[in-house]
């Protein structure tokens, strides 16, 4: 048997995958499948949640609703993509710069 490959997983990603439990009643070995994950990492991961979840409740705060995660997680994907824009964009005027003979910007 090959040996198991190391995977992170960003934040966004434990919560979205411990709400397709908590929020479906699905079950955490049934999801985990899906996902292609172990149950018990899974099973952390909505271990966490439900305890955040817990947590926000008794400082009378309310946990985001399905669609609010949805739209966070588009937002922060569209950041990141203006982000990398931007770092294009800084490189090829430096790189135009160089070709121009006038240095890189101050």
């Amino acid at each position: 048997m090959p040996p198991r490959k190391r995977r992170s997983f960003t934040a966004e990603f434990k919560v979205e995958a411990a709400h397709r439990v908590i929020d479906s009643g699905r079950t955490i070995a049934e999801v985990a499948r899906e996902l292609g994950l172990n149950d018990g990492l899974l099973n952390n991961w909505v271990k966490d949640e439900r305890r955040r979840i817990a947590a926000a409740e008794v400082q009378g705060e309310k946990p985001l609703e399905a669609a609010e995660r949805a739209e966070l997680l588009r937002l922060r994907r569209q950041v990141a993509e203006l982000e990398k824009d931007n770092a294009f964009l800084v490189k090829a005027s430096a790189y135009v710069c160089v070709l121009n003979g006038k240095g890189l910007p101050e």
